[in-house]
């Protein structure tokens, strides 16, 4: 309620129709995908586990993704946070429920978060972590720290991979707190867009190169530059 009653003050309009309001309405909201699909970048990283998304970046999606990270408009994490619920609940579908599932958010670049003054991936895991609550038990855990890689913008799917490997790491001390609460669990690594694979790949080496193997990768929206098979 605080959040449309924000939209109405600052005069917002939807992002999908443009009709003044809420920053999404009513209309445009309930025409967002209530099912996710594997959607495999093309060409695909070799051992990428699979990339589960729930829209295409294009259209409001894309002005909510872009809103969300880039222009301080984070009311969007609602919205945002319910379609990636939606990937997470089935990219672990028929995997055991009694399980629990570790959501692993892909990391900012260094000082990106500070600028921000806000983990943006981070708050859409939180955020689709209370959705998935309601079925199973889910935790966020900030595994994967980024050691800093150049901008992704304008790169093709080989330069992106060039400028993100071995950029990540997982830090000891986190680890091990992760260990003494949760022995056992599904890994999945969550991000906003799937785009050449390349950044997921890089954050599944990291989580891989400790003994943790997700079992997949979970985004909001993918870019059309993908097919559904390998």
């Amino acid at each position: 309620m605080l959040d449309e009653a924000l939209d109405l003050f600052l005069g917002s309009r939807c992002v999908g129709c443009d009709r003044p309001g809420r920053m999404l309405c009513p209309a445009c909201r309930a025409g967002l995908a209530h099912e996710a699909s594997v959607a495999w970048p093309s060409p695909t990283p070799a051992g990428l586990v699979p990339p589960w998304a729930t829209e295409s970046y294009d259209g409001a999606v894309r002005a909510l993704v872009v809103g969300h990270k880039d222009r301080g408009q984070w009311g969007h994490r609602r919205v945002l946070g319910d379609l990636l619920a939606v990937t997470v609940g089935a990219a672990v579908a028929g995997l055991d429920p009694a399980v629990p599932v570790l959501l692993v958010p892909v990391p900012s670049r260094p000082g990106a978060g500070r600028q921000r003054g806000y983990e943006a991936t981070t708050a859409l895991a939180r955020a689709a972590a209370g959705r998935v609550r309601r079925t199973r038990e889910v935790v966020v855990a900030p595994l994967v720290v980024s050691r800093g890689a150049a901008d992704q913008a304008g790169l093709d799917a080989r330069g992106r991979a060039a400028n993100v490997h071995l950029s990540m790491h997982c830090p000891t001390p986190l680890l091990g707190r992760l260990a003494r609460r949760h022995r056992e669990a599904y890994v999945v690594v969550c991000d906003d867009v799937v785009t050449t694979g390349a950044t997921a790949r890089e954050a599944q080496r990291a989580l891989q190169a400790v003994g943790l193997s997700p079992v997949a990768i979970a985004v909001v929206a993918a870019t059309r530059r993908r097919s559904t098979d390998r």
